[in-house]
């Protein structure tokens, strides 16, 4: 595996393996008593790094692959030659294009494009969260980004919030750029305007398991989410209850006030875990969707039921679905290493016995108290 991971190449911008050539070339940091003299001849020896994605004229200017584009939607970009030039530089033959079901970032199916064969993974509309020197194979995200009515948003921050106001603004990989297009003009309109950023996620993009705290941030008055769907933006308002939120949707160009109802979740999930410390059987679920479940935190799972002396039962599952769980109704908890989110909005009751996370698993055996 780790030879593997030595072969792999980049995906967005620039090329690893030539600037990890280049800084082999350096030679170790040491005092220099020449004056600079032996840092000017070394200099000489460098080469200048390449863009990879420097796509020729030919595919720029091809007739067929323009006119293909044009059928996409004017405001998204698929890097459709960029994708053909990587594609034609890897030497790739033929194209498979995988069927399986896409919920996130963290659904990247490096495992299986590599048992097919695969040379090269394109993986749309999803940053690196997995990042291109972990996967095992090359990697090529394309983020497929939107351009919006920029002049309607602008104006309708503006109209709604008083100048002064600290504003935290966030969204999807798609609308990044635009979140960089808004900040200049809305600081220069009265406004701090922050970029927040957890990584390894861009500056702005958030999850729906994934979004920093912004209490660190001192004078954050508002989250501005940019995007249709609440999905993502209940992460925001899990991590930060005490903000104002409000989602900008850049289709039917509304701007609205969002809650979030924390006690709802956190009532149902107390009780849970209160009523787990008594199951004599716990069933494991390791999420096979791409890259959803961590191996590692399974193992320690396991360890710690060990440990107590507990049976338990492990499930491996692609999708997750309480109908299924139903059917084995002599398990009396389930542990889930796939989406926290899952354990968070189906809650509990008959139709699901008992559906918690690692993290929640942690109270139960008592490593750390149950905090809302």
């Amino acid at each position: 595996m780790e030879d593997d991971r030595a072969q792999v190449d980049l995906g967005v911008a620039v090329d690893v393996e030539e600037r990890v050539e280049e800084e082999a070339q350096k030679l170790p940091k040491r005092r220099s008593w020449g004056g600079g003299k032996q840092q000017k001849q070394l200099s000489k020896f460098r080469r200048t790094p390449r863009t990879l994605n420097q796509v020729p004229l030919e595919i720029l200017n091809d007739p067929d692959i323009n006119a293909a584009i044009a059928l996409f939607p004017l405001n998204y970009s698929f890097e459709i030659h960029k994708t053909i030039h990587r594609i034609q530089t890897n030497e790739s033959k033929k194209t498979l294009i995988m069927g399986d079901v896409i919920y996130g970032a963290c659904c990247i199916d490096d495992y299986t494009a590599r048992a097919l064969g695969c040379d090269l993974l394109v993986y749309y509309a999803h940053s690196c969260l997995i990042l291109v020197d972990i996967t095992t194979i090359k990697t090529l995200y394309v983020f497929v980004d939107i351009s919006i009515d920029i002049a309607h948003l602008l104006s309708t921050l503006e109209k709604n919030f008083p100048v002064g106001k600290s504003i935290a603004m966030v969204g999807i990989i798609q609308f990044n750029a635009t979140l960089y297009g808004v900040r200049a003009p809305l600081e220069k309109a009265g406004y701090n305007a922050l970029i927040p950023q957890i990584a390894p996620l861009s500056k702005g993009e958030i999850l729906g398991c994934t979004f920093p705290r912004l209490d660190s941030i001192e004078g954050v008055d508002i989250i501005l989410y940019l995007r249709d769907g609440r999905f993502h933006l209940e992460s925001a308002m899990i991590h930060n209850p005490t903000i104002p939120a409000y989602r900008y949707d850049p289709y039917s160009r509304k701007l609205t006030r969002e809650s979030y109802d924390r006690k709802e979740m956190h009532t149902p999930l107390r009780d849970a875990i209160t009523s787990v410390k008594l199951a004599k059987k716990w069933g494991l679920i390791l999420g096979s969707l791409g890259r959803q479940g961590n191996p590692h935190t399974m193992t320690m799972i396991e360890q710690k039921l060990k440990a107590q002396g507990i049976l338990y039962v492990n499930l491996l599952l692609s999708e997750i679905f309480p109908g299924k769980l139903a059917m084995m109704d002599d398990v009396e908890c389930w542990v889930q290493v796939a989406c926290p989110r899952l354990s968070i909005d189906w809650g509990y009751g008959p139709h699901l016995k008992y559906f918690i996370r690692y993290a929640n698993g942690t109270v139960v055996w008592q490593q750390v108290n149950y905090e809302d």
